[in-house]
C-alpha cells in the first residue's frame, strides 16, 4: 500500500513538476514538449499492451480473449464519451494563439484545465489497476506509472502559458496545476482499491485500463505531437519510448 500511494504521488506530482518547469522555461520549443511527449507515448503504449492487455488474456480464463476485447472497448467507449462534453485539449491550449485576456479567454483556459482533470482520472485508474492485481503485475504497473508520469511532464507545462496569458495569477495557476495533479492521484487510489476488493473484476479491468491508455496515445498524444512540424522526430521518439520498454520487460520479466 506504501507502494502504491508514493507511485500514485508521484503520478500526480508529474504534472507540478512540468508546470514548474513550464513557469521557469516559458519558451521551451514546441519540437522539445513533442518529442517527450511522443517518447512517453510510446512508454505508455508498451506498457498498455505488456502491462494490460496481454495480462488480461491471460487472466481471463476460458472467455479471456472475449473479455479483453470488452473492456478495451469499454475503457475507449468511456473516454470518447467524456470528449463529447469535454473538447479536445489540443483545440483548446491555445498555446499558439496570441490570446488578449479578458472573460472569453479566461472561460477557455479553466475549461482547458478541467479538461485535463477530467482525463486524468481514468490514466490514474489504470495505474491503479496494476497495482491492484498484484505479484509479479507490481513490476509492470511500475512501467505503467512511469509512462503516465512522463506524460503529465509536458502536460503540465503546457498548463502554465495559457493560464497566465489569461490573466490568472501565478499562485493560482500552480494551484490549479496541483489540483490536475491531485485528481491522478485519487485515481490511482481508486484502480487499486476496486481491484484489490473484487478480485473477479481484474481481467476487465486492465482491459477497459489498457483501452483508455490506447484511446489517449491515439486521440490526444499522437496528433499533439504531429501538429507543429515534428512528426519525423516525434515518431521515433515514440519507437524508442515503444522499444525501452520491450527491452525491459524482456530483460526483466
Amino acid at each position: 500500500m506504501e507502494l502504491v500511494l508514493l507511485t500514485a504521488l508521484g503520478v500526480g506530482g508529474a504534472t507540478l513538476v512540468g508546470a514548474l518547469i513550464g513557469f521557469l522555461f516559458k519558451n521551451l520549443s514546441h519540437r522539445f514538449s513533442d518529442i517527450v511527449l511522443a517518447f512517453a507515448a510510446g512508454v505508455m503504449l508498451a506498457a498498455s499492451v505488456l502491462g494490460l492487455i496481454i495480462p488480461s488474456v491471460e487472466r481471463g480464463g476460458q472467455y479471456g480473449l472475449v473479455i479483453t476485447v470488452a473492456g478495451i472497448f469499454a475503457g475507449a467507449v468511456c473516454l470518447n464519451l467524456m470528449d463529447k462534453l469535454v473538447p479536445h485539449l489540443h483545440r483548446m491550449a491555445g498555446v499558439d494563439q496570441e490570446t488578449h485576456g479578458g472573460n472569453e479567454s479566461l472561460n477557455r483556459v479553466l475549461l482547458f484545465v478541467a479538461a485535463i482533470a477530467i482525463h486524468n482520472l481514468p490514466e490514474g485508474i489504470a495505474a491503479g489497476v496494476g497495482f491492484g492485481a498484484g505479484g509479479t503485475a507490481t513490476a509492470e504497473a511500475m512501467v505503467i506509472a512511469g509512462g503516465i508520469a512522463l506524460q503529465n511532464i509536458p502536460e503540465g507545462m503546457v498548463i502554465i502559458a495559457p493560464m497566465l496569458a489569461a490573466g490568472v495569477s501565478r499562485k493560482k495557476t500552480l494551484l490549479l496545476a496541483s489540483l490536475t495533479g491531485l485528481v491522478e492521484v485519487i485515481g490511482t487510489l481508486i484502480g487499486y482499491f476496486a481491484v484489490s476488493l473484487v478480485s473477479a473484476i481484474l481481467p476487465f479491468a486492465l482491459a477497459f485500463a489498457g483501452g483508455t491508455m490506447l484511446y489517449v496515445i491515439s486521440d490526444e498524444m499522437i496528433p499533439e505531437t504531429h501538429a507543429h512540424g515534428s512528426e519525423r522526430g516525434a515518431t521515433y521518439a515514440l519507437l524508442v519510448g515503444f522499444c525501452l520498454m520491450l527491452v525491459s520487460d524482456v530483460l526483466l520479466g
